[in-house]
């Protein structure tokens, strides 16, 4: 199966001729950890069979953990639903998606510390102010927003995701339920006054920009979608979207000939269709969504914010239709660690490889230039 890491290695060293001088350094870096991810390069265990008949001997390496790697954050995610379910209200939720123009895209692209950060904070800020009005909700939304800035086929395309518990507290302290079980704000009103506090915020960050007059004249595109009911889905609809990455190995079909074929699910049809683009071009889409280094994607607002941790345990007492426990972390299991060979004994360690230690017998080819070196 072809992997982003292999595209790295056959020709991200061209690439990094011909953009490297302009290439922002997490861009770099980012590259140097998905080729060295789970290879000698990262260091590892050597670990072998202790059934005395069979001493079956494997290599295990250590991933890069970077953001950007589709082979990392399996255990991140569980760890991150793990604190949710301790925050998690007894009421449905709903999903709310803001996204910003086509106008505005190049702008956030150069620069996306400040435009994201934009979108995050306002996006939140504006659904909060609705959600305090009395014919909405009359209370204060618990928010929780994720950024994302692609399409399906790795255009450039900010937008924030939004799980919003379907109610708030107001300001005696009361929890008060959305007026409606199927409606949260109006989303005309909401991509309006997103649209005036947006463009307000950035005209003042950016006075020497100007801006086309159709941004007042369209309406932004803002999407509600109808509220999940069972926790345990609203957890599943957390996980896939807090660590979700560009691009997946598994969507990766081939590499041949300096082209990368990849699938992709239409959104209108949802049919997968397949989508081939040069090497350099793959590259590029993909490296346009990594994020500037120490932004935060997973943003908490409202009720869900941390200055109001003690606020929000009174509600969820209140809310709470029976007591719940945290789930305790799945335990540590023999699943996964029987010998492959033998199938009876246990995988143990027996030795420590340092990082760039010695390549396994027909093992991990390492790029020429020094990348996992």
């Amino acid at each position: 199966m072809v992997e982003l890491a292999d595209i790295v290695r056959s020709h991200g060293n061209e690439y990094l001729a011909k953009f490297g001088d302009r290439m922002p350094a997490g861009h770099k870096k980012a590259i140097e950890a998905i080729v060295s991810c789970r290879t000698e390069a990262m260091g590892g265990h050597l670990e072998c069979c202790d059934d005395s008949d069979c001493n079956h001997q494997r290599y295990s390496y250590h991933s890069c953990k970077n953001r950007n790697c589709p082979k990392c954050h399996g255990a991140d995610t569980s760890r991150w639903l793990a604190k949710r379910r301790t925050e998690l209200l007894a009421v449905p939720y709903f999903h709310v998606t803001i996204t910003i123009p086509q106008e505005l895209r190049r702008m956030a692209r150069s620069n996306k510390d400040e435009l994201y950060t934009l979108l995050m904070s306002t996006a939140a800020e504006s659904l909060i102010k609705l959600g305090l009005d009395s014919k909405y909700v009359g209370g204060k939304l618990a928010v929780l927003a994720v950024l994302h800035t692609w399409t399906r086929i790795l255009e450039h395309h900010p937008h924030v995701h939004m799980l919003v518990a379907a109610g708030g507290v107001d300001t005696d302290g009361h929890w008060r339920r959305t007026r409606k079980t199927k409606y949260l704000v109006c989303a005309k009103a909401l991509s309006k006054l997103f649209r005036g506090k947006f463009m307000a915020r950035v005209k003042k960050a950016f006075p020497e920009e100007s801006f086309p007059q159709e941004l007042w004249q369209t309406d932004w595109v803002v999407k509600i979608k109808p509220p999940i009911k069972n926790p345990k889905k609203v957890l599943d609809y957390l996980g896939r979207y807090v660590h979700r990455i560009a691009i997946a190995n598994s969507r990766i079909l081939t590499l041949e000939n300096g082209m990368v074929t990849f699938r992709y699910q239409e959104s209108e049809t949802r049919r997968w269709k397949k989508m081939t683009l040069a090497a350099e071009e793959f590259l590029r889409r993909y490296l346009q969504h990594v994020l500037p280094e120490g932004f935060h994607k997973v943003r908490y607002f409202g009720l869900w914010s941390s200055a109001n941790r003690k606020q929000l345990r009174e509600v969820q007492q209140l809310l709470a239709t029976r007591q719940r426990k945290e789930q305790p972390a799945e335990p540590v299991t023999a699943t996964g660690r029987i010998c492959p060979c033998c199938g009876k004994g246990m995988m143990v360690v027996i030795e420590v490889l340092p990082r760039r230690a010695r390549s396994p017998p027909g093992g991990t080819v390492v790029l020429q230039t020094g990348w996992g070196r």
